[in-house]
């Protein structure tokens, strides 16, 4: 597990203590929109989707609008796979990590995460549990029990009013957040899928 200390995506994303941070969709656009802020509600990253690029990938950006990760849907595989490359690559040696579902029919979503380097893919290094009706989820390190963030549902007067759905999600301690923010984005996508579907 040496790779979580660095950062898995960037080490000055990891904080010696637990990160809240709140992730608002922005539900009455064309193209769901997200921000992601701190509890101050000072913005760390946002993600956009213009409507050409919907459904392949979108760019996480970081306050400054620069890009720290794509995240791309891979077409024509059973199990909704997701691809996620350093800033705005989409080249196989930028890969940090993929996203898929452990399998094809579940109620309760779970996702396998396999880190770019865990080539043979028998043993996931992170799981996603959880059920995206709720708008509760759980982030495990590997096939364990030891949580490295959570997910829940925060209703505000205002995300009523505003047609915007908030989530508080809790990152552990020396856990990358640009990561898990990824991973919630994915997880919102494959849902979104199954809703359509």
């Amino acid at each position: 597990m040496q790779n979580q200390q660095q950062g898995i995506i960037n080490p000055k994303y990891c904080a010696p203590h637990n990160v809240d941070i709140a992730i608002v969709r922005k539900v009455l656009t064309l193209a769901d929109t997200f921000s992601v802020t701190d509890v101050n509600g000072k913005m760390i990253f946002n993600l956009s989707a213009s409507l050409m690029t919907l459904h392949d990938h979108r760019v996480l950006l970081d306050a400054a609008g620069e890009p720290v990760v794509t995240l791309r849907r891979k077409m024509m595989t059973t199990h909704d796979r997701w691809q996620v490359f350093r800033g705005e690559s989409m080249e196989m040696k930028d890969l940090i990590f993929s996203v898929k579902r452990s399998s094809f029919f579940q109620l309760k979503t779970k996702l396998d995460v396999f880190l770019a380097n865990n080539t043979k893919e028998e043993v996931c290094d992170f799981k996603v549990k959880g059920s995206w009706f709720e708008r509760s989820c759980v982030i495990y390190a590997g096939e364990s029990l030891t949580i490295v963030a959570q997910m829940n549902k925060k209703h505000t007067a205002q995300s009523i009013a505003f047609g915007k759905d908030n989530f508080m999600v809790t990152v552990y301690p020396n856990i990358d957040h640009a990561f898990i923010v990824a991973l919630i984005l994915i997880l919102d996508e494959i849902n979104k899928d199954k809703r359509q579907s």
